[in-house]
């Protein structure tokens, strides 16, 4: 039976990623981004390369999608689900600006925006990534 679908022994794909806070004069922002190749608002997040600790993964997803260097703070929560018939499993954790940085437009990420939360609900593509947001925003 399970011989005949090659995809049940694929290597899982494993990514990371965070919920990036800052306070702002109007109170606590969250980071989200755009990717034009999907057309979706998300949080920042990447595949592991080989060997990698997920939380340096986060760290250097974070910096590579938004330009700011991170401090980790608390997990966060994880997400599920399969792409093209291969599991994937993205672990996330709450972070704080480490030092000013700069966000640049680049082929995977053309925008970054700073949005109170019940914004950033609103804005965000994925539900299961909402759920973690709303987990966390206490």
């Amino acid at each position: 039976m399970s011989e005949n679908n090659p995809y049940l022994y694929e290597k899982v794909i494993e990514a990371a990623g965070g919920l990036l806070w800052r306070n702002a004069p109007t109170g606590r922002e969250i980071a989200i981004i755009h990717r034009p190749e999907y057309d979706d608002w998300t949080l920042p997040k990447g595949k592991s390369e080989p060997g990698e600790r997920w939380q340096t993964t986060a760290e250097r997803e974070l910096f590579e999608e938004t330009g700011y260097r991170v401090q980790l703070i608390s997990f966060a929560g994880s997400t599920a689900y399969t792409v093209n018939g291969v599991a994937k499993v993205v672990l996330f954790w709450n972070m704080l600006l480490k030092e000013d940085g700069e966000f640049q437009e680049n082929s995977e990420v053309d925008a970054l925006v700073w949005l109170p939360v019940e914004f950033a609900l609103q804005k965000m593509s994925y539900a299961a990534e909402k759920t973690i947001l709303q987990n966390n925003a206490g």
